[in-house]
């Protein structure tokens, strides 16, 4: 793959215009928390109609591409909210949908993507992950739409940057849960050219956090992956032309633990009424944990698609 650049922020602009029929404009909600070291702010990504913000950069790509790149359908790679996505916006558009998913993915998205239409096939998680590199797979026909590493996804979650900004124009720190890379580098595109002094800080579970290790060590490096209910982030590795643009764009990677997001999810219940995953959790549990500094934080939560029975075990205060 060749490098990539930041994303304009007139590309973001088109992306915004692009996909408002498709996505909606999400509330940013403060957290109200005796004591919490910063004044949080919630953008909830979680009330997209597929409970993800993947259906923003999905929607982007898809509505950019001709008729002729679209004859045989489209694909995906996904552990469930890009593949739920790409078949939500496929099926608006009578379009084949198949996705790739790993064998560790999660009933609950696998339900959604089987009920917006769209053909799963299960496969390793090795040989899941390799597709991002590859970007194919026997027997995938059509229009592969890249869950990270594509401009016009990055685009279309660059938006949410813009969002951010208008609703809280003098935000210090923003805080973005880190898997592919795609959701933090399309975002920080647009707040660098809009606000190029805030503070963009990427985050990981401890289990599986391998864009930390490769920023200590100044190259992407292998790291050890444990499969936990936090599945929308954590892998073994960063991809290379990822990581570079990561390198240019974020101030860093902040790691918290399975045990702060675990608290983070049930007390954004308890709290705000918000339902969030793990990956859209651990921004806040960093939040929480001062990993941002005081000022105000805006914490992107990213999606809410959990399984009911890891969700019930998590408001008993245990960790799935």
């Amino acid at each position: 793959m060749d490098a990539l650049e930041p994303v304009s922020l007139q590309d973001i602009r088109a992306a915004q215009a692009r996909t408002a029929g498709t996505v909606i404009r999400t509330p940013l909600l403060r957290l109200n928390v005796e004591g919490a070291p910063a004044q949080i702010f919630l953008k909830l990504e979680n009330l997209q109609p597929i409970g993800s913000f993947k259906l923003r950069g999905a929607s982007n790509a898809i509505q950019q591409a001709d008729a002729g790149q679209l004859a045989n359908g489209v694909w995906t790679a996904s552990a469930g909210n890009m593949a739920q996505g790409v078949a939500w916006c496929a099926r608006q558009r009578g379009l084949a949908c198949s996705v790739v998913v790993p064998e560790t993915a999660p009933a609950t998205k696998l339900t959604a993507i089987e009920r917006l239409g769209a053909r799963i096939v299960k496969v390793p998680f090795a040989d899941w992950i390799d597709i991002y590199r590859t970007r194919r797979y026997p027997g995938m026909d059509g229009l592969f739409i890249h869950a990270f590493s594509d401009p016009a996804v990055m685009a279309g979650n660059g938006v949410i940057g813009l969002e951010i900004l208008e609703d809280l124009p003098d935000v210090d720190t923003v805080l973005i849960p880190y898997g592919g890379g795609g959701l933090s580098c399309g975002i920080a595109s647009a707040l660098r050219a809009l606000r190029p002094d805030i503070r963009i800080y990427a985050c990981e579970v401890a289990t599986a956090a391998p864009l930390a290790a490769s920023w200590a060590a100044g190259q992407p490096v292998e790291v050890a992956h444990t499969p936990s209910f936090v599945d929308g982030i954590g892998a073994p590795r960063v991809f290379p032309e990822m990581f570079a643009l990561a390198r240019r764009l974020l101030d860093g990677s902040q790691v918290v633990s399975l045990e702060a997001v675990a608290r983070a999810i049930k007390l954004l219940i308890e709290r705000s009424r918000v339902v969030a995953e793990g990956a859209g959790a651990a921004p806040v549990a960093a939040a929480l944990a001062g990993m941002a500094g005081n000022g105000k934080v805006a914490c992107v939560v990213s999606g809410g698609n959990i399984d009911t029975e890891k969700l019930s075990r998590l408001l008993t205060g245990a960790v799935p």
